[in-house]
């Protein structure tokens, strides 16, 4: 009888250290900062004359800041910090804000004030903000003026001593500038502030005075040190600050730079950023991944509707992109994406959420570049796991470890799974958080044993690619089966009028579940029969869905997201009723 290998052991040799492709080590290649201020300055002095960040409007009008604007106007914002409001180090500031010029602006500001970046969602409700700017501690919160109607319910109990009012035609030429406000204004999207506030202009044109008296107010930090309180788990509880340091955030950063080798052209990428820059994964990837590299970063201020981003791919030559899936889906379903087709763009990375592959095949055949699926989160700064950019793209996978990240599949007791058994993924390596602000309790069961427990099952196959099967709160037991929505979800966005998918389970009088898909589809001819035909086709009989309802949207969360949690409510709710 031949004898099992060791699961443990299987894990620690790292089937996947030869799987990063040509020139790619598996070994993080640290950069050679002590701090993400001092990451930001060098990027500004190296690639001084180029165009850092433009805004591009969905009419097409756009602004553009250069690297040296970039750190004479991040200098004079960490000083108004230091030397106008006397924050100190590790002092929250609370950015609200959607992707525009000032967001960089007052970010990196932060971290050269050495105080703590806390990034909000600027769709959230008054009640929402109020909890996270009471749990951070925050002292000053950058807002954008078009929610400033809900600072008076949003403040209070909190430590928030200033306010400071961001308008979108911030860094516009005065014309424009005046333009653009004058129609939000005609359309009534800039309320009056129900709590005074400052102009950003003003505390960067008071912070220009200071710079000009005192110099710089860059504050050493370590890469021990607390960067960014990134909150996470708003769609499934209350949300909770996930402790970021420099070092975490450096690290993940020298793990993409390590990770894409030569994929990365330092100085040449245009990349899209889509996505909001408060959210972790456009925070670190396109922000900080392509600012070190000296790449042109073009924010567009909201994706919805995807049409917002035909003027950018128009504009610009974008050679990089990150998106999740609805959104890649969205930009396949639009005539003048699929008859014009960005052959610049040659990478995307999709992340978030499952990428599909009936979307990333219908992506690779119509665009011709390659789309790349990763997997992470807020507490991991946030990237796991990556398809290489130099090695095989497998799609359905969500790639290999990244550099330096050591992942196991664990069962119930946190005993490793031999390879292609489901279990829990998790984690260790540079990039892990240290720990749940105010929450003693919940960081000990999150990093129990030393490794970080994600809630997501995956499995890993002999080669170390990872599959992500499902979060262990979305399985569904049906009759003792598990069904996991992914699969069931991936099976319905094969149909080509499906644009948006979600499946839960629905709970039985008798006692477990029943599979239950939403759907928006495109045709209105699609009935319930017709899905439910497709998926016996492809799907053992239990995972097929028992019901399909039609919607014309899904509810999400402003990254993209299906919120499953949401349907799930209304589900328990009908069967209460009932």
């Amino acid at each position: 009888m031949v004898e099992q290998a060791n699961p443990a052991t299987i894990y620690d040799s790292r089937p996947w250290k030869d799987e990063y492709g040509p020139g790619v080590s598996s070994e993080m290649v640290d950069l050679p900062y002590k701090n993400m201020s001092e990451m930001v300055h060098h990027a500004c002095v190296e690639y001084a004359g180029k165009t850092a960040f433009t805004i591009c409007l969905d009419n097409g009008m756009s602004a553009s800041l250069k690297y040296h604007e970039v750190d004479a106007l991040s200098d004079q914002f960490a000083a108004y910090l230091r030397h106008e409001l006397k924050l100190d180090a590790d002092d929250r500031v609370a950015i609200q804000l959607p992707n525009c010029l000032s967001y960089p602006v007052a970010a990196f500001g932060i971290l050269k004030a050495g105080c703590v970046l806390v990034n909000v969602n600027p769709l959230y409700t008054a009640a929402e903000m109020n909890h996270q700017l009471k749990d951070s501690g925050a002292k000053v919160l950058v807002i954008i003026d078009m929610f400033a109607d809900k600072l008076a319910q949003a403040l209070q109990g909190t430590q928030v001593e200033k306010v400071l009012l961001v308008s979108i035609a911030e860094f516009f030429p005065i014309l424009k500038g005046a333009l653009i406000k004058t129609v939000l204004k005609l359309k009534k999207q800039i309320p009056e502030p129900t709590r005074p506030g400052e102009s950003f202009a003003n505390a960067l044109a008071i912070g220009k005075r200071l710079v000009s008296a005192n110099g710089t107010a860059r504050i050493e930090r370590t890469r021990d040190d607390l960067a960014v309180l990134q909150y996470t788990g708003g769609t499934t509880g209350v949300a909770k600050g996930a402790m970021l340091t420099h070092g975490n955030i450096l690290a993940n950063l020298a793990q993409t730079v390590t990770m894409t080798g030569s994929a990365l052209r330092p100085g040449e990428e245009v990349v899209l950023t889509p996505l909001p820059l408060y959210h972790i994964f456009a925070f670190t990837f396109n922000l900080l991944t392509f600012f070190h590299a000296g790449g042109h970063n073009i924010l567009i201020p909201s994706p919805r509707p995807v049409s917002n981003l035909r003027k950018a791919f128009e504009k610009f030559q974008i050679t990089r992109m990150s998106g999740v899936n609805i959104l890649f889906a969205g930009l396949l379903k639009e005539d003048w994406f699929r008859q014009n087709p960005p052959r610049h763009l040659d990478l995307a990375v999709s992340g978030g959420t499952a990428l599909h592959a009936a979307t990333a095949e219908e992506w690779q055949k119509v665009v011709g570049g390659k789309i790349i699926e990763g997997y992470g989160l807020s507490e991991t700064s946030p990237v796991l796991c990556v398809n290489p950019t130099m090695g095989e793209n497998r799609i359905g996978t969500i790639g290999i470890p990244y550099p330096s990240t050591e992942i196991r599949i664990v069962d119930e007791n946190d005993n490793p799974v031999p390879p292609g058994e489901a279990g829990e993924l998790v984690a260790r390596g540079p990039q892990v958080f240290k720990g749940y602000l105010n929450r003693p309790d919940e960081t000990e069961k999150a990093l129990r044993g030393g490794w970080f427990h994600t809630g997501d099952i995956a499995t890993m196959d002999e080669r170390g690619y990872f599959r992500i099967v499902d979060r262990k709160k979305d399985m569904i037991d049906v009759s003792g089966f598990n069904v996991f929505p992914n699969e069931v979800e991936d099976c319905i966005a094969r149909i080509p009028s499906i644009t948006e998918v979600a499946v839960i389970g629905v709970p039985q009088p008798t006692g477990g579940e029943r599979v239950r898909a939403y759907v928006v589809s495109t045709d209105p001819k699609l009935t319930e029969e017709d899905v439910i035909k497709h998926c016996r086709e492809l799907l053992t009989a239990y995972k097929v869905p028992k019901e399909v309802i039609f919607r014309q949207e899904l509810p999400k969360t402003p990254v993209g997201k299906i919120l499953r949690k949401d349907l799930r409510e209304e589900a328990l709710q009908e069967v209460g009723a009932a």
